[in-house]
């Protein structure tokens, strides 16, 4: 599954070098990491719903999930501070550019009604996030074990000082832009 990393150093960077008249190829935007999120609204009335979604997302990425917690308390949710709310998943390098390569070639196709990605996703610093509505569409995942179905945040994060390296980036890497 090499196959994104071994296609960006052999197309990508002298297609990004040509086109943005870079000096040097440390000059060059790459993928720095992939961060996967899940938020559990139902962790109050359902606590094994986090247990769920941690497993979820380890078969998903091959990766252990680390729980996230509140930062502050909010009434108006019922939230208090340092209570689990979800969890996360980092990847970089080798299982980065697997779980990229997975996505948009297998994930993403089996979207109902996909068109492609929005291009209004990107921070203004390079950087680009999605979401997925439902965790079904990763191959990994059976539907028959599945408790509910659950949506992820998933983020790239590039070294791309301007939104226009980082989606010629993510294009050559294959990532399915709406047109």
């Amino acid at each position: 599954m090499e196959k994104l990393r071994e296609q960006y150093e052999k197309e990508v960077i002298p297609a990004l070098m040509k086109k943005f008249n870079y000096k040097s190829v440390m000059q060059v935007p790459k993928l720095e990491k992939i961060i996967i999120n899940i938020g559990l609204g139902d962790i109050k009335d359902n606590p094994k719903s986090l247990d769920n979604a941690m497993n979820d997302l380890s078969i998903i990425t091959g990766q252990k999930p680390v729980v996230t917690k509140a930062k502050k308390s909010i009434a108006a949710f019922k939230l208090r501070e340092g209570a689990k709310v979800g969890c996360k998943v980092t990847l970089r390098s080798g299982k980065m550019y697997d779980f990229a390569y997975k996505l948009f070639n297998v994930a993403l196709p089996r979207v109902r009604d996909f068109r492609g990605v929005s291009t209004n996703s990107f921070d203004g610093r390079g950087n680009y996030s999605m979401g997925i509505k439902e965790q079904l569409i990763f191959p990994e995942i059976e539907y028959d074990k599945i408790d509910k179905i659950r949506g992820m945040d998933i983020i790239f994060v590039t070294t791309a000082e301007s939104d226009e390296e980082a989606k010629e980036l993510l294009t050559l890497l294959g990532m399915p832009f709406r047109v």
